[in-house]
């Protein structure tokens, strides 16, 4: 019998269709052909992008010998975690427990009900043989005891999880989230801690708006701590190896602590949220101490090149972004973007391949493996013409590699980070055609992926998948419907987002002030996920707080208000013992103390006035502040813009805080000024 993942909508599990496991997906029916055959269940779960996901594959799952034991002893389920999060998030937390540690591929020995009673991540192929064996055996001989384990992880990992409710973060309480980052600060390296070391996107977008809002940016001669941390880390991310030199990007993780090996997947949240961060740390002018002239440029253009790598490699037809791409090719990891010296020498002359090297730090003895290096840009280069010539080079000999493979679904939640991403970036780099991006991107979420009220997680190709949205899909693509709602004017985008958190409201509340992950009505697993901690992407209770917040101060909600500062319980808690863990909660908060501030910009889209006072909005406004524009002769039912009309026939902006406005300004002088105060 072959498996049954050739009609997946999962890269990851399409590459596994042809495997001699007889692969299941995830469905009640392959937990019925275990209880009907009395053997154990075995859930695989992986993504397209993953390594040693790969490697498993290769030794394990492509062997004849090892597929015929699986084959024989289990009934098996391939998972794809970025596809059902929720069934991730459950075996993960039981891997975890049992383990002490988890990562994918994630290997998991579970009941005919799906408790599981054994977990584990990678094993090498002699083991996993030896694992199925023993496992199958002690299904045969000691199967009560198997039973009871199971039955044990269940009962410990479904109690009640509520936290305590608590008022938002104070400036004191983020003050401490700051003093605690400190401690962890690489001062010579940047990020956070030791390797591997992630991209810390979401604190960069706090630490950025806490240093803002105390003003220390600005006006003292040496930044503080918190401008310190964020500037420091993301000048070195762009000058060391995690940042692409030729194509643009962030790869997922750098495994020393110098940034300069990555782990060469490149993931489209990753990007979607350093680009934000990005962009929002080079909106204003350069200032004084770590963001002087050269290091804002450097700022400026990796945001701008992330976007354009964005737009080129991980667009779909359809306009939507695909999840990722892969860190191998040709069979090995990093090969697509690693060179030698004479690798250099084959592109460029004599003379130009010595500066290359120089440049790139690219040497005999090379960074990575086999001599080769991966590239860098520690230094500003002497001659910026010639660094250009040589870049494009090379980027373009680069393209005739055998590039890395695409998972080229659609997922929600990433889209929505793109989308606000874009937006800003649109505006702020004064870009129209990212704005537009975000834009297709959008109407690809709302045509294909939303159907009667409800989101469908994934789409491949224009064709929704069958995985129900969680809770991080509906914030953040709600919060990328408000943002660009700001940038476009368009009033059917706030509708939207806000249908979207009535449905957040409505169907993922845990009853005292926090939400689950996924749905009332979604499918039960053995337990409902809840986790408040944000980790390579923001929460979903997060990202729900943001949205929740932004809705608010665009409608005049009161209990949109309040969920959201409900919402933000959690980052009371974690401020100062793991502020690490609540990167976006932390730069919530950091609104809320800001009021949010919401700006209305009304007048002639066409008129160029009207565009420089939205970009002047979005280049002072304290971080967290939500925009909208409109033409100033209808409101579109947008409550903000309700009254809001052009003072002599110029385009005008409103300043407003809990819908109480300054006078109307139409200068963006003006506007800066009413901004700053």
């Amino acid at each position: 019998m072959s498996n049954r993942l050739s009609d997946a909508t999962s890269p990851y599990l399409l590459q596994h269709a042809d495997n001699p496991v007889e692969w299941w997906p995830w469905s009640e029916e392959a937990f019925a052909e275990a209880r009907r055959r009395d053997v154990p269940v075995l859930v695989s779960i992986g993504y397209s992008a993953c390594h040693w996901c790969h490697v498993m594959a290769h030794e394990s799952f492509e062997d004849e010998a090892t597929a015929a034991r699986m084959n024989a002893l289990y009934v098996n389920i391939k998972v794809d975690r970025e596809e059902r999060p929720d069934v991730d998030a459950v075996y993960m937390e039981a891997t975890q427990a049992m383990t002490g540690q988890g990562g994918w591929p994630m290997t998991v020995f579970t009941t005919p009900d799906g408790a599981p009673f054994y977990c584990g991540t990678y094993f090498p192929r002699d083991h996993f043989q030896r694992l199925l064996e023993a496992v199958a055996n002690a299904w045969r001989e000691q199967r009560t005891e198997l039973l009871d384990q199971g039955k044990r992880v269940v009962e410990a990992l479904s109690g009640p999880r509520t936290l305590a409710t608590a008022p938002p973060p104070s400036a004191a309480q983020l003050d401490l989230a700051v003093q605690a980052l400190v401690r962890d600060y690489d001062r010579d390296h940047g990020g956070f801690g030791t390797a591997p070391k992630f991209p810390p996107s979401m604190l960069l977008s706090f630490l950025t708006a806490q240093d803002e809002r105390t003003g220390s940016h600005q006006t003292a001669d040496e930044p503080a701590p918190a401008g310190l941390m964020a500037f420091g880390t993301a000048l070195a991310m762009a000058r060391g190896g995690i940042y692409d030199q030729l194509g643009g990007g962030f790869a997922r993780y750098s495994v020393d602590q110098e940034w300069v090996v990555p782990h060469f997947e490149k993931m489209l949240y990753d990007n979607a949220l350093l680009l934000r961060a990005y962009t929002r740390m080079a909106r204003r002018p350069p200032g004084p101490g770590v963001v002087e002239g050269d290091a804002h440029a450097l700022l400026r253009r990796v945001a701008g090149e992330t976007a354009d790598w964005m737009l080129r490699d991980l667009r779909t037809p359809e306009g939507g972004f695909a999840s990722a791409l892969d860190a191998d090719s040709e069979g090995a990891e990093g090969t697509y973007y690693v060179w030698t010296p004479a690798q250099v020498r084959e592109v460029l002359d004599r003379e130009d391949a010595a500066f290359a090297a120089e440049v790139f730090r690219v040497t005999e003895e090379g960074t990575f493996e086999h001599g080769s290096s991966v590239l860098q840009l520690p230094e500003p280069p002497a001659d910026p013409w010639r660094y250009e010539r040589v870049r494009e080079a090379l980027f373009n000999a680069r393209q005739e590699r055998v590039a890395p493979d695409r998972d080229d679904k659609v997922v929600a939640a990433w889209n929505g980070l793109a989308i606000a991403a874009l937006a800003e970036a649109g505006i702020l780099l004064e870009r129209p055609e990212l704005v537009e991006a975000a834009r297709e991107a959008a109407d690809l979420l709302l045509r294909v992926h939303l159907r009667d009220g409800r989101l469908a997680r994934t789409s491949r190709n224009g064709r929704p998948g069958t995985s129900a949205g969680v809770l991080e899909d509906y914030a953040d693509v709600a919060e990328g419907l408000l943002v660009l709602h700001g940038a476009t004017g368009e009033p059917r985008y706030a509708h939207e987002a806000g249908r979207l958190l009535d449905t957040v409201l409505e169907h993922f509340g845990d009853g005292s002030g926090g939400f689950y992950d996924t749905a009332d009505d979604a499918e039960k697993l053995f337990n409902r996920p809840q986790d408040p901690t944000d980790n390579v992407t923001p929460s979903g209770r997060s990202a729900a707080a943001s949205a929740l917040l932004a809705h608010a101060a665009l409608t005049g909600s009161e209990r949109h208000r309040a969920a959201a500062e409900e919402a933000l319980s959690p980052v009371v808690l974690l401020a100062e013992k793991a502020p690490r863990f609540a990167g976006w909660g932390l730069a919530t908060g950091e609104a809320v103390l800001t009021g949010p501030r919401a700006v209305a910009v009304v007048g002639d889209p066409e008129d160029p006035r009207t565009g420089e006072l939205v970009r002047t909005a979005l280049t002072w406004a304290p971080l967290g502040t939500v925009l909208s524009r409109g033409d100033g002769r209808d409101d579109g039912g947008v409550p903000l813009l309700r009254d809001r009309v052009p003072v002599g026939g110029q385009p005008t902006a409103y300043v407003c805080e809990g819908f109480v406005c300054k006078l109307p300004v139409t200068s963006p002088e003006d506007l800066r000024e009413q901004l700053l105060d």
